[in-house]
């Protein structure tokens, strides 16, 4: 099990806004069924490495659809053999040693 968090920036749109794109990339992902994370600088996801490299490549391209003439996309994996690795997992560890 892994978590991606991934930002993907619309470049070229014509309106300093993307909010646009951001709606259409989580509906996106809501129609998948995936376990997410929205933020406000991107969102985090996570399943087996294989599918999230294949989803960030969706997600990339989605704003081509909606007009956008360039996209700028960030990446970032976080992947354990170890343990399971989960979104709430890490937040919850994190809280712990916060304590």
């Amino acid at each position: 099990m892994a978590v991606m968090e991934i930002s993907v920036v619309p470049v070229g749109t014509g309106d300093p806004c993307v909010s646009e794109y951001v709606s259409y990339a989580y509906k996106f992902l809501k129609e998948k069924g995936y376990h997410f994370q929205l933020t406000a600088m991107g969102v985090i996801v996570q399943g087996e490495v294989e599918e999230l490299l294949q989803l960030a490549l969706e997600i990339h391209r989605r704003p081509f659809e909606k007009g956008a003439l360039r996209v700028v996309t960030a990446i970032k994996i976080d992947e354990r053999k170890d343990t399971k690795l989960t979104v709430e997992g890490k937040v919850n560890k994190l809280k712990k040693s916060l304590q």
